[in-house]
């Protein structure tokens, strides 16, 4: 806490721009996400407004605009301002506004703060909650720590893939598929989002199918082969899927975590004895205007909480249109301490192959991560085997400060990827 005030008080950090001061603005946004409205109220007493009404910590101004960003009515019927102010808010909200509940927390720091008429846009960028608080919400079960020790593989990150097509595969085609990827040694592997339970692969017989296989392959390997199968539904679909998935000798679940809710999740994690593979598809919408949305600090915090173990931040070069810096912030993220909550393990994912391994591993500086390779494994010269272990043999590479392509010389299925998909770049 950073006041003398006696209330405990959760922060939120805003990019706004806006048609009214940026000093009235972050006035206006306080009394809107707390006590107050848009004219004053005789209800609003003082004594309410000491207990109750979020407080404005700082103002720092940025370069204005001439033309607004989002289009507002509102402003329109006024007259139209000569600039448009930008800068960055900062404020307190007190605890006892939300307590011990995730949609409200949400409602708060990103509620219709969005929607009012002085704004022109808003993004959240990040949010600070004290110890006591961040402690009463469930967080993550398993983690980076719980996520190894389930997963047998410590010291490196954990090398995985997607089940590829998407959709369309049979249970048994499925199963098929994955002895194929489990006789050549994969850490991890996962459903696809697309995929949950559709008529033509229901998910009781694509379970029944695939973990007789993973079972073999332990008993192999000495380790079981992670498998994050999707059980995306209902809440109470998601709850026999769970089940279903433990009784089976599973060690993980993925869930579409912006689609199924904070609610479902944080329902998920009260019971959960497997850990949450959380998967963000959709995330542009929330991000990819820079005067809209969520920044992903404040994201991933949200998801820790609820109990997420395990979150999905792009990868380096990828098919997508984030910046490499963004995803090393995303990743870095993760893994940042935040107000004791336990850590997600950050997962690399889209376009990934051996040849980002060395430039994630110098930026990241942390082997705490799992680095999904679709067609960079599927796709190898060399066979699955060869693309598993291209990978393994990239982060051996990278750890020892090795170039990649010194270290292809000696290292056949490395060499064969840097052949096949361009060399590190």
């Amino acid at each position: 806490m950073r006041s003398d005030n006696p209330r405990s008080e959760f922060t939120a950090r805003y990019l706004i721009e806006t048609v009214d001061s940026l000093e009235r603005a972050a006035e206006i946004v306080a009394g809107e996400q707390s006590s107050g409205t848009f004219l004053s109220l005789p209800g609003e007493t003082d004594e309410l407004k000491k207990r109750s009404r979020a407080r404005v910590l700082g103002v720092t101004e940025l370069p204005s605009a001439d033309a607004p960003t989002l289009r507002s009515a509102f402003s329109e019927r006024r007259q139209r301002p000569k600039a448009f102010r930008r800068g960055e808010i900062e404020i307190a909200f007190p605890v006892d506004n939300v307590g011990r509940n995730i949609p409200t927390l949400l409602a708060t720091v990103a509620g219709n703060l969005f929607e009012l008429g002085e704004i022109t846009g808003l993004r959240l960028l990040d949010i600070d909650l004290p110890l006591e608080y961040a402690a009463s919400f469930p967080g993550p079960k398993f983690g980076v720590e719980g996520t190894r020790r389930l997963a047998g593989i410590f010291e490196r990150p954990l090398i995985g893939t997607i089940l590829k097509p998407s959709i369309g595969m049979s249970p048994s085609e499925t199963a098929s598929l994955v002895d194929k990827i489990c006789e050549a040694g994969i850490d991890f592997l996962k459903d696809d989002e697309l995929i949950a339970d559709p008529p033509y692969a229901p998910f009781e017989e694509r379970l029944k199918a695939v973990f007789p296989v993973i079972e073999r392959h332990a008993d192999r390997l000495g380790r079981k082969p992670m498998y994050a199968i999707n059980i995306s539904g209902s809440i109470d679909d998601m709850r026999r899927r769970h089940d279903l998935v433990l009784q089976a000798g599973g060690t993980c679940v993925m869930v579409s975590v912006n689609w199924c809710g904070f609610s479902a999740i944080e329902h998920l994690r009260t019971y959960t004895d497997l850990p949450i593979h959380g998967h963000r598809n959709g995330w542009g919408l929330f991000t990819r205007h820079p005067w809209l949305g969520f920044d992903f600090l404040a994201f991933q915090k949200l998801w820790r909480l609820a109990g997420v173990d395990h979150l999905h931040v792009n990868g380096l070069r990828s098919k997508f249109w984030e910046p490499d810096d963004s995803v090393i912030l995303s990743a870095s993220s993760c893994l940042a301490e935040f107000s004791g909550v336990k850590p997600m393990m950050p997962v690399f994912s889209s376009g990934q192959w051996a040849g980002q391994a060395g430039d994630t591993f110098e930026r990241l500086g942390s082997v705490d991560l799992m680095h999904l390779a679709g067609g960079g494994i599927m796709g190898h010269p060399g066979g699955i085997a060869d693309g598993v272990m291209s990978l393994r043999e990239a982060w051996e590479a990278a750890v020892q400060g090795i170039p990649a392509a010194e270290y292809a010389k000696s290292h056949a299925p490395l060499q064969l990827a840097l052949s096949k998909f361009g060399g590190p770049r």
